[in-house]
């Protein structure tokens, strides 16, 4: 059993790429780079990167500080905090291929970038207590839910993982057709990889300004993708690193 899961690890005939027919080369048009919000949403401004006055640790000290950090202090993080952590995992630097793909913080196979990135905010300043989504394209949130009992809904789909106690959490979806438009049966594995890059990118971030993270990968699929309010077919909770809580370190 365990040796054919680890078929998937080298699943994918890459050499034959340039022969599948995908949607891209039926001349179908891509996926929306970011997924709609809901008609007359309040939208809130973050701090834009060309005026963050956090973050300016050496590259190399946030690498060697690095680590998982699983508790944090009950301090707030601040608007600019936040906009720097978003930013990181996937602020947009250019649009490129006629407004068809985006070059981000992140890396992304074929610049298809397929997440989109929910906020469980605990402990923000100015910001209140709710569920929010982050608009990368326009570089700001808007208040998805605000629901009562929220929190410890999400933090018991998660098993308990570090949820309540963050200041913000972060839960990524996959939107696959984004890549698949692309990459047809060979997106899968590649949408793992960028799964990866985005954790990553969000560890070195919150070292770079006195905060922790965890990213976990241990939670009820259904049950977090309904809270959330995704379809769990064309959105979904990414594993391995879906949700990730974050909050100050002492």
């Amino acid at each position: 059993m365990m040796r054919a899961l680890r078929a998937f690890l080298k699943s994918g005939d890459w050499t034959a790429w340039e022969q599948l027919e995908t949607d891209q080369r039926r001349g179908v048009l891509p996926p929306p780079l970011e997924q709609p919000t809901p008609p007359g949403a309040a939208r809130i401004d973050l701090v834009p990167p060309d005026h963050f006055t956090v973050g300016a640790m050496p590259l190399i000290e946030a690498i060697r500080q690095r680590r998982s950090r699983r508790k944090y202090t009950d301090a707030a993080l601040t608007l600019e905090e936040l906009s720097f952590l978003l930013w990181a995992t996937q602020g947009v630097e250019k649009i490129v291929g006629d407004g068809r793909a985006s070059l981000r913080t992140v890396p992304s196979a074929g610049a298809r970038h397929p997440f989109e990135t929910y906020l469980l905010v605990n402990r923000v300043e100015t910001l209140a207590p709710g569920l929010y989504r982050y608009l990368p394209l326009e570089h700001q949130l808007y208040l998805h839910k605000a629901e009562e009992g929220l929190a410890a809904a999400i933090d018991a789909a998660c098993f308990g993982q570090y949820v309540l106690n963050s200041a913000v959490t972060f839960l990524w979806t996959a939107v696959p057709g984004r890549t698949e438009w692309r990459y047809a049966t060979l997106a899968h594995r590649v949408i793992l990889m960028d799964a990866g890059h985005l954790g990553q990118n969000l560890y070195l971030a919150c070292e770079a300004i006195a905060a922790g993270t965890c990213t976990i990968g241990a939670f009820d699929q259904e049950r977090l993708d309904a809270l959330l309010g995704v379809d769990g077919e064309d959105e979904f909770t990414i594993r391995p690193t879906g949700v990730a809580p974050v909050g100050r370190i002492a």
